[in-house]
């Protein structure tokens, strides 16, 4: 029995209009995120739960084994934990009528970002996984990768046009 999961900051409200950086992985680390049909449903279903929570998806990326978002609050009433569950929940679900297994980890990983942490550095972090991994040479290459704020673009030059790209 798994008893190290990152536990939620117990003093922290997670409702609101709060910056977020978060990592889901498949269960197992199976590499669900090679497949454009799996990557399109998971794709869709983020952006139903970011909707429906009132959250902008900054960037989000899936990388073969897991995924990295930023995302925003757009409300007072924004909450993350309900953001979160949904954006699994739908995803799962979908997955599940599809393939054969679950598709995430019970667990994630989530960061609050701090006021003096630039949206724009952990974009370019997040955009530079693939890079890093040698999944792709540069980040324009790379097909998973999306915004409900911002087209591709518009994604990299909102960050690269700011932050030098630094070479995987």
């Amino acid at each position: 029995m798994r008893t190290n999961y990152p536990r939620h900051l117990p003093t922290f409200p997670y409702t609101g209009i709060y910056r977020y950086f978060l990592t889901f992985c498949t269960e197992d680390r199976v590499k669900r995120f090679t497949d454009c049909a799996v990557v399109d449903l998971v794709t869709t279903q983020f952006l139903r739960a970011a909707r429906d929570e009132e959250f902008a998806i900054i960037v989000c990326l899936l990388m073969p084994d897991h995924a990295h978002m930023l995302v925003e609050g757009q409300e007072d009433n924004s909450d993350l934990k309900k953001f979160i569950a949904r954006a699994k929940q739908f995803s799962g679900y979908e997955f599940g009528k599809r393939k054969d297994g679950r598709l995430w980890q019970k667990y994630g990983y989530e960061h609050v970002l701090r006021d003096e942490e630039s949206t724009g550095e952990i974009a370019a972090y997040i955009l530079e996984n693939p890079l890093r991994a040698k999944l792709a040479e540069t980040v324009e290459e790379y097909p998973y990768f999306f915004s409900s704020v911002y087209c591709r673009e518009e994604l990299v030059e909102f960050v690269f046009g700011r932050y030098s790209a630094r070479s995987g």
